[in-house]
């Protein structure tokens, strides 16, 4: 790479549009409703033992905190979001 020029270089490490895309295809969809219906429920417990173990404003505040930072860091590194 060191003897090309800036369009050669930009040639070289161009994303293939021919190339097949990289998403997952799924034949049977039966084991995946199956995990979604299961990762609800365990979704489902896991907020009901917070809000029960929620003693005080102060942590709701820090959870909220957390919560939201989540989300930011979700949308920070989404593939489909432009720069």
């Amino acid at each position: 790479m060191a003897n090309m020029n800036i369009q050669d270089r930009a040639q070289y490490e161009r994303a293939e549009l021919g190339a097949p895309d990289r998403t997952l295809r799924v034949t049977n969809r039966r084991p995946v409703i199956a995990f979604v219906a299961l990762a609800l429920v365990l979704l489902a417990a896991l907020v009901y033992a917070v809000a029960w173990g929620i003693d005080g404003w102060a942590q709701a505040l820090v959870l909220g905190v957390i919560v939201l930072t989540t989300i930011g860091l979700m949308i920070a590194v989404s593939p489909t979001r432009r720069a």
